[in-house]
Formats: structure tokens, sequence, C-alpha cells
């Protein structure tokens, strides 16, 4: 847990999730003092004292949920069928930082007859846990090839059959001459808190939870 008992902390990652999430926070009255493009401050003050936001990597935000680091935090669904979700309460599905999780291959390569059942493909993918299910599903083997970025790259240079990643409007998987052949399925973001701070904490986290419920974006 943190430090000072009366403290709330939440956890976000930069750019799309940030951006997306504060128009929550000022529906639950906080606003965050600092741009975190502009300031190379991890952890950012609120106009609340007693609620600060902590800057990390969007894959580590369950981890500092779990552990206490953080109070709450907002991460994808994706972040979270990765981690597992262990030891976290997941209130809400935010509506925001929509995507979907897709199958892509080259566009000259044929899907349909690689993915017969009883057939083996190989997959680059850093989402290993979604991945192996999805193929498990098909009665498809999987030769997994876990990459961190540049996904795109894979079947490019050979290295991949077909890519499992994030697609919002397609426009990169064009430029590079890939093509979405299945969606797996839609992701949004969603809040997830602190098991142990949720009865700790209650007081100050359940109007928070609340607020943010009566500012989801609708579809």
């Amino acid at each position: 847990m943190t430090q000072d008992a009366s403290l709330i902390t939440l956890a976000l990652s930069k750019g799309r999730i940030f951006d997306e999430t504060l128009p929550l926070l000022k529906a639950a009255g906080i606003e965050v003092a600092e741009d975190p493009e502009k300031s190379r401050k991890l952890i950012l003050g609120t106009n609340r004292p007693d609620v600060r936001v902590v800057l990390v990597r969007a894959t580590d935000v369950p981890t500092y949920v779990q552990y206490g680091g953080a109070d709450l935090g907002v991460a994808g669904k994706d972040v979270l069928l990765e981690h597992g979700g262990q030891g976290l309460y997941q209130p809400l599905d935010l509506n925001i930082a929509r995507c979907r999780m897709s199958v892509a291959v080259r566009d000259d390569f044929d899907y349909a007859a690689a993915v017969k059942q009883g057939s083996r493909i190989r997959v680059a993918t850093k989402y290993t846990t979604v991945a192996r299910q999805h193929f498990a599903d098909k009665g498809v083997h999987v030769d997994l090839i876990k990459l961190y970025g540049s996904m795109e790259l894979a079947p490019l240079t050979g290295l991949a059959d077909a890519i499992v990643d994030l697609v919002s409007t397609g426009s990169t998987l064009k430029a590079n001459h890939l093509v979405e052949v299945e969606h797996i399925m839609p992701i949004a973001s969603r809040l997830v808190v602190n098991q142990a701070a949720l009865k700790l904490k209650r007081a100050t986290l359940r109007p928070l939870i609340d607020a943010f419920a009566t500012a989801i974006p609708k579809e």
C-alpha cells in the first residue's frame, strides 16, 4: 500500500489512455497539475492534495495496482488478459482507448489454407496468452514468437506467417501490405482497483469509482 493512508494513487500510462482518462477525472473533480508530455516527472500532483497520478508503462499498470504501488489504475483489456488480473478488482469498462485485437498477414498470404485444422502456423505477437488460446480454439498448432514492437515487420521478413496485434484504423497494416484476416476481440480500457485499498480507503475510492461510472463515454 502507499505510505500515506489518506493518499490515493492512480496509475496511468502516457498517450491515448492518459488523454482519454482526463475527462473521467474531471467528472470526479480531479485535474492533473502538469502535462506528462511536457514534464519529466513520473509522479504528478492534482488539484486535490489527497490524489496523485503515477506514470508507468501500460504493461506495468496492473502490477503497480496488484502490489499496492497504486490504489487504482487504467489498463487496456489486452494488458489485463496477458497479466491475468490476479488480485485486481475490475469494476468498470471505461469504454476509452478503443480498438480491436486482430490477426493480420501479408496481403498475398493464403491464411485460410494456413489455418486448416491440425496445421501449424508461426505467429509473432506480444499477446502470447490471447494468441495461444485463439489458435487452440481453432485446432491450429502455433509457434509463438514474442516481439515488443514493429510487429508488421515479422511477416514481411519471413519471421512469422501472421501477427496478432491491436488495430485501430488499419492504416499501418495497409501501408505495409498487410491485411486483417480475423478479429479476435474488441479492446477498451478498464478501471482496476487494489482490493486491499478498496477496503481501507473505501470512503475516498468509492466516490471516485462512482464518478467514473457516470462519466463513461457512450458507444
